[in-house]
């Protein structure tokens, strides 16, 4: 028996204009009808995969499946061919508030993780950027008031400390959503403000639990550099494995275009010690490379979420990271969400930010159609809370430690 499926209107998401203006323009879905008389159970789906029979296998798998890899499949391939649903819905209306000159590349990506998501969802929905100049209390006013009148009520706003102090000043009753901000940062106890940004004490915390004195911390002249130095040698000094009097802590300032540290890893005093590394990816690996190069003693090389970063892995070899500590809150996958990022170039696996935003948008999306959360990440007072585990860079992937 010969089967035939129609296929209508088939249209890859790749003719979205690039970059990440919204089109008002909505896709055109693709339908794939089942002339297939017989019922097909689930070794009936898994022999269409088998044989790539994918089509076969969407026309059949029109609803949720038992089967939670055939599931995942479908729900994969719903996303890459814009499969239209037969459930109709309310459409979803999320507005993005960016503050381009700022954030830089995750205008983009955080866009591309919160469109993603609602692509995977296969609902009805819109998605509007809405760009500030500056973080200013005047222009945060006036893009809110824009949103307002545009009868948007949830955003997510991937602002910087000032800009996220700001929207607090002026008290919004929108729901807000911080992807780049954790609450013990900010002032509010505003309802309609929600908070994703990691907790970078809790991580530090773990870590100096494995400390040894003395603490070599290692940081930049960023914001959060320079508080992590700060609150990693308040919080070792006053943990109770040690006497105070032994509890000696050295912090060196590493500025941007620095490439040789010798004068500072030369210092008898740092011999045997625990070095705290509180620096983007690149000047890390600098300071492992040369610790290794200058033979330098020592216990264990601790790290945030600043280095969970497959670059560590190419860019050092493994002597220099062998005795490397890293906490990570990115421990919950969701492969058609993966897969989804991936179709856009859009990483959610290592980049914390868009992880951190899809998180929200998870949030948000169950508070406008009371769907179960694709992630279970626990939010109290507000603010998202992540499971954190240590993890250690290995030869070729990051392990458990």
């Amino acid at each position: 028996m010969i089967k035939k499926y129609i296929i209508l209107f088939l249209f890859p998401i790749f003719a979205l204009a690039q970059g990440y203006l919204i089109s008002d323009i909505p896709l055109p879905k693709t339908y794939i009808q089942n002339l297939d008389p017989y019922p097909c159970d689930e070794t009936c789906l898994q022999q269409y995969l088998d044989n790539d029979l994918i089509l076969s296998f969407l026309s059949h798998a029109n609803s949720r499946l038992k089967n939670k890899k055939q599931n995942e499949i479908r729900l994969i391939n719903i996303s890459i061919l814009n499969l239209g649903s037969n459930i109709i819905n309310k459409k979803l209306r999320i507005a993005l508030l960016l503050p381009y000159k700022k954030i830089g590349r995750y205008a983009s990506t955080t866009t591309n993780a919160s469109f993603s998501y609602l692509m995977a969802k296969n609902r009805f929905f819109e998605l509007k950027s809405y760009k500030l100049n500056t973080e200013s209390n005047e222009d945060i006013q006036k893009a809110l008031l824009k949103i307002k009148k545009d009868k948007f009520n949830f955003v997510i706003a991937p602002l910087t400390q000032i800009g996220a102090d700001e929207v607090a000043k002026i008290n919004p009753q929108i729901n807000i959503y911080f992807p780049t901000i954790n609450k013990q940062d900010a002032d509010t106890i505003s309802p309609y403000l929600f908070y994703g940004g990691i907790d970078y004490r809790a991580q530090s915390n773990l870590l100096i639990k494995e400390a040894k004195s003395p603490l070599v911390i290692f940081y930049d002249k960023s914001t959060i550099g320079k508080k992590l130095s700060q609150y990693e040698e308040a919080e070792f000094k006053n943990s109770d494995r040690l006497s105070y009097a032994k509890k000696r802590v050295i912090k060196f300032s590493i500025p941007k275009r620095t490439t040789n540290i010798k004068r500072q890893l030369k210092r008898k005093s740092i011999q045997n010690g625990s070095f705290f590394i509180n620096t983007p990816i690149i000047k890390s690996g600098m300071i492992l490379s040369q610790l290794t190069l200058y033979d330098v003693n020592l216990t264990n090389i601790l790290s945030t979420q600043v280095n969970y970063d497959p670059l560590l892995l190419s860019m050092t070899q493994y002597a220099d990271r062998k005795k490397m500590i890293i906490a990570n809150s990115i421990t919950e996958e969701n492969n058609v969400l993966i897969e989804t990022n991936l179709l856009l170039g859009n990483d959610i696996v290592y980049d914390w930010i868009n992880y951190t935003t899809t998180i929200g948008i998870d949030y948000f999306f169950h508070l406008l159609t009371n769907e179960e959360r694709e992630y279970n990440i626990e939010i109290l007072d507000n603010q998202m809370i992540y499971p954190i585990e240590l993890i250690k860079p290995s030869v070729s992937k990051f392990l458990p430690y």
